[in-house]
């Protein structure tokens, strides 16, 4: 009985036997690899494809290229659409990075170390009398009666981003002066000479050597005086009687290189002073003290960053003074009832070869209330045309 599935008994029509089966049959152990199979994807063309001049007879069917009812209708295949794609993710990637580039543009590094400070500190002589009384009296009758008190007569201007520096960046440079002013001109123990921290807390990194050596050795050579970083009074000769210390002045900020800031100050602030060996209950023993700040500070994007600054010059005037004092260290103000001085700042030799030469000391002229006097200099090394000697003026 015949199971299903075997062949027929006999060799069907048209299949030949013997020789004829074993030359067929030896093929069917040829193997083709997948490698084999995948390279040979080609396809024959149609006849109407085969009209054409010097066609081809295959054409490949990689990936890469259109099938054949796509090639033929004219709609991509998988190849061109995966093509496409690949292009139009390169141009999103360019479009990007070329938004981004605008957005962000290149920010230039950091500059180099800051520069050694530069001042010169004038001291102003009275041409009259020095008047006193109690604090409020004097300043009513003074050119700051208008002024602000402290901290509030140091505003800020309004605010304008520059081509390199961002509007939050240019606030934060003024931010910083403004504390640089509050701290070196305002701070109790600043003014004492109990402290110098508060200050050189906002100094750049590459000053603070400059600056230490300026409290420790203070000089008037035009680098160490320490007087052209902070108010000071020499606590042997006077002492602040009235903590209200008024202030006027302003600010201005430029950009003075494609990573530098600059914010220039000028203000004066006066205060009242009084005898350091007298009682503290004897206000109307007061007299009033004026000192012209003017100064230019630098911020690169570290200095911002971190809160800080430098200091590139300071041009100071206070008064009243005597000429004779050295207002390097600290102030020696002419205190109630001083009358003018006529003694000026020590000569320099410059026949005495062999010996440190002495730096030619300034001295100004404090006008009296309303007025503004001629500069009168016993010395003349150059200093800045706007600093000339003058009284405060609201």
């Amino acid at each position: 009985m015949a199971v299903p599935g075997d062949p027929p008994n006999s060799t069907p029509e048209g299949m030949g036997g013997g020789d004829d089966d074993f030359r067929s049959d030896e093929y069917r152990s040829v193997v083709f690899d997948e490698d084999f199979v995948r390279a040979a994807r080609l396809q024959e063309y149609s006849a109407q494809e085969r009209m054409g001049e010097h066609a081809r007879a295959v054409r490949s069917r990689s990936i890469w290229s259109g099938g054949g009812s796509a090639a033929r209708t004219g709609t991509p295949g998988r190849g061109a659409r995966q093509g496409m794609l690949l292009v139009l993710l390169i141009a999103t990637a360019f479009a990007a990075a070329v938004y981004m580039g605008l957005r962000n543009p290149y920010l230039p590094p950091a500059g180099g170390p800051a520069q050694a400070l530069t001042s010169t500190v004038v001291p102003l002589a009275p041409t009259t009398d020095v008047p006193g009384g109690r604090p409020a009296e004097l300043y009513a009758k003074s050119p700051a009666a208008d002024y602000r008190v402290g901290a509030a007569g140091i505003a800020l201007p309004a605010v304008r981003r520059t081509h390199h520096f961002t509007d939050a960046q240019v606030v934060a440079a003024l931010s910083i002066a403004k504390d640089y002013l509050v701290q070196s001109s305002l701070d109790p123990d600043i003014l004492t000479g109990a402290a110098s921290r508060p200050v050189r807390v906002l100094l750049d990194p590459d000053q603070l050597a400059q600056f230490d050596r300026s409290m420790t050795s203070p000089s008037g050579d035009g680098r160490h005086a320490a007087t052209g970083w902070l108010v000071r009074f020499d606590p042997a000769t006077a002492v602040v009687a009235d903590s209200r210390v008024r202030v006027s002045g302003t600010l201005a900020v430029e950009e003075v290189a494609p990573d530098m800031l600059e914010v220039t100050t000028d203000h004066t602030f006066v205060y009242a002073v009084r005898p350091a060996t007298g009682s503290p209950a004897a206000a109307d023993g007061a007299s009033l003290f004026t000192v012209r700040r003017e100064l230019r500070l630098r911020f690169d994007r570290d200095d911002l960053t971190a809160r800080r600054l430098e200091l590139a010059s300071a041009y100071v005037m206070a008064g009243p003074q005597d000429c004779s004092a050295d207002p390097a260290g600290a102030f020696h103000p002419l205190l109630a009832g001083a009358g003018p001085t006529t003694v000026g700042p020590a000569a320099s030799d410059p026949y005495a070869t062999g010996r440190p030469r002495r730096t030619a000391g300034l001295c100004g002229v404090l006008a009296p209330p309303g007025t503004t006097p001629p500069v009168t200099e016993s010395a003349t090394p150059p200093s800045p045309p706007q600093a000339a000697p003058v009284s405060p003026a609201p």
